[in-house]
């Protein structure tokens, strides 16, 4: 058994939460880079680059990419043999987001009740999601999400009988509703299968994967990309205001379900997908 000190953890927390709001992951620069290239629209080609300009400044002075610096969904992928020590898990990453927070100045966005909406001051409780994996590992992944996007994202429990059209005309709607609300260009995390709360799990961890990065599934990377075709011929462009990108990257994630239901989430992400790696 491998011990893990709390405090560690909490320390490493508070790092993510300060690399993922202030530094643009490379794999997203990448692909605004590569929208640039290809979009013909000169106001879209324009927004595109304010982009990269404003993520070289957060990155160069430590500031947020974004006002909005989001709730922090934490992704904890343990080893079985793996054992924290010096304290609880959902503690440890609490402490390290709220370190995170204040050590950035970064603005703290998440309220006690959904109804008295009282401030936490501490921008906690992170959302946490825990998978226990094989071996001795320690593996995170802190994700900063912004309710510009958040509020845009929506789940459907489609009948079994929906076909794959079915499917991309819900996924097309949501983003048509979301419009320039959202900050596009978006990425968009689709989860299906499970169940009603596990396809909403499967869509948002799925934004962890690399825009660019193929599905391991050659039938689901045959999707992501039939989806990411049809969402940019939308229109809706950087901000909003037209153009080609509409959608940075598409990803899927999915999973086994019950033969009476086909659930799929949207969630919808901002040009930013704001996320950060790290292990012990």
């Amino acid at each position: 058994m491998r011990n893990i000190k709390a405090r560690a953890i909490s320390a490493l927390i508070a790092k993510l939460c300060i690399e993922a709001n202030t530094k643009l992951r490379g794999d997203i620069r990448c692909a605004i880079c590569a929208a640039l290239k290809k979009e013909t629209s000169v106001r879209a080609k324009r927004y595109l680059k304010m982009l990269i300009d404003n993520a070289g400044i957060a990155a160069k002075e430590g500031i947020a990419i974004c006002q909005d610096t989001g709730i922090a969904a934490v992704f904890v992928d343990m080893g079985q043999n793996a054992h924290v020590i010096g304290g609880l898990l959902k503690s440890a990453v609490d402490r390290g987001v709220e370190r995170g927070y204040k050590e950035g100045y970064f603005r703290k966005s998440v309220v006690h009740c959904p109804i008295r909406r009282k401030n936490t001051g501490t921008n906690t409780p992170a959302i946490l999601h825990t998978t226990i994996v094989p071996g001795d590992s320690f593996k995170v992944w802190v994700m900063v999400k912004g309710f510009g996007s958040e509020n845009k994202s929506v789940i459907k429990m489609l009948y079994p009988t929906a076909g794959e059209e079915e499917i991309i005309d819900f996924i097309l709607d949501t983003v048509k509703n979301a419009g320039a609300e959202a900050c596009p260009p978006l990425a968009i995390g689709i989860g299906m299968g499970g169940t009603f709360d596990h396809a909403a799990h499967l869509a948002k961890r799925s934004l962890l994967r690399d825009i660019g990065k193929k599905n391991p599934e050659k039938y689901l990377a045959v999707l992501e990309k039939k989806i990411m075709d049809k969402v940019n011929k939308l229109g809706i462009g950087p901000m909003g205001l037209g153009g080609k990108t509409t959608a940075l990257g598409v990803t899927i994630l999915a999973s086994a379900t019950h033969i009476a239901g086909l659930p799929v989430a949207v969630n919808i992400s901002c040009h930013a997908t704001r996320s950060a790696y790290g292990k012990l």
